[in-house]
């Protein structure tokens, strides 16, 4: 079976490969490389630190090796603290290390909302409120709506919060005003509660891991997706 390669770029604490490789058909490899190891926690600090462009671009020179068609940066906060300049300057970073195309997390969200049409979401963050309102930041930035908002005021261990705590949160933020939710950080667990969700909502909710496979699916031409993997494009 001939093999499409994505190349994945991580913050150094990320837990989760094993939810993206849910995300993708059996013919799509993930490389996955990580940021260089740093002693901090899920703040402020640690979102600046691994947005550095230069930094992003050296993890990406990483998984160059074996040809990955796309890159991500499987990143949430590190893709949106900087704002949209700060986004764009990541794929920057990624495509002049060498990466044939580029995405990020909030990039590929902001990709996700314009596909779908969708401009006023509620949103569920594992993170601190001033991380939580940076996203919110971001998102009015690209004209998006955010008219409510729930965190845990997590700065560690994120991967490990249970199913039923993002579900209370993600009903907790619905209302009528809401077009859609968006479930943050990629080291939050998502990949099976978004069908129950959506069934009992009636809307669209979108994960990071989600967005992001999507979004680097499609910049390496992978047109074999089928409904089991849930992406946008089989929406």
């Amino acid at each position: 079976m001939l093999q499409t390669g994505i190349g994945v770029v991580a913050p150094y604490d990320f837990a989760l490969d094993r939810e993206l490789w849910r995300w993708v058909p059996d013919d799509v490899t993930l490389h996955v490389t990580r940021t260089p190891y740093a002693p901090m926690a899920a703040t402020v600090e640690m979102a600046v630190h691994i947005s550095d462009p230069e930094l992003i671009a050296r993890t990406t020179y990483d998984v160059l090796a074996v040809a990955p068609l796309a890159v991500a940066y499987a990143c949430t906060f590190g893709s949106f603290v900087g704002g949209l300049t700060g986004e764009l300057a990541l794929v920057d970073a990624m495509v002049g290390a060498g990466a044939p195309a580029a995405v990020t997390t909030s990039g590929a969200l902001l990709l996700a909302l314009r596909r779908l049409g969708i401009n006023r979401i509620a949103t569920v963050t594992p993170y601190t409120n001033d991380l939580t309102a940076g996203l919110t930041a971001f998102l009015a930035q690209a004209g998006i709506e955010v008219v409510a908002t729930a965190g845990l005021g997590l700065i560690a261990q994120i991967w490990a919060v249970p199913y039923e705590t993002t579900v209370e949160l993600v009903r907790s933020v619905d209302s009528d005003l809401v077009e859609a939710i968006f479930i943050s950080c990629t080291n939050l667990p998502t990949y099976d509660v978004i069908a129950g969700l959506e069934a009992t909502l009636g809307k669209p909710v979108l994960t990071a891991n989600q967005v992001t496979m999507w979004s680097v699916l499609e910049l390496a031409g992978h047109t074999g997706i089928g409904p089991e993997q849930r992406l946008l494009s089989v929406r």
